[in-house]
């Protein structure tokens, strides 16, 4: 179930998925997100947004990743994923959206549950 979410303090809604999906999961505020990534970048030399560093960043905080089966790679919706995932908190990918999934609802500033899913982070 699509659940309208923004955590930016501006109310901004386009650029700051990977920002607003990692405060959602982490129950943290989008600058203290937005500053950890920043700093994460800095120290490698890559944009704060960069899948290396906001994977780095979950890796950090004891996240693990874990990829979609290719079975059906054009119809595993985030939807799907949501509703086969009641309980926990994760964050789906889809290659070029990073949404929170918790407790099987997608949290996000538009419905992106028709997009297709390629993987997906939980804390473990």
């Amino acid at each position: 179930m699509y659940v309208y979410s923004n955590l930016n303090p501006k109310g901004l809604k386009i650029g700051d998925c990977v920002v607003r999906a990692i405060s959602e999961a982490l129950g943290q505020p989008w600058e203290r997100t937005y500053i950890d990534l920043c700093l994460e970048g800095f120290e490698y030399a890559d944009m704060p947004n960069s899948n290396p560093i906001w994977h780095s960043y979950l890796y950090s905080k004891g996240f693990k990743r874990y990829l979609i089966p290719d079975t059906c790679p054009n119809c595993y919706t985030i939807s799907r994923f949501a509703e086969e995932h009641p309980e926990g908190v994760y964050i789906v990918a889809t290659g070029t959206h990073a949404v929170c999934v918790k407790d099987g609802n997608i949290l996000d500033t538009w419905d992106c549950s028709d997009l297709t899913t390629t993987y997906y982070f939980i804390k473990e």
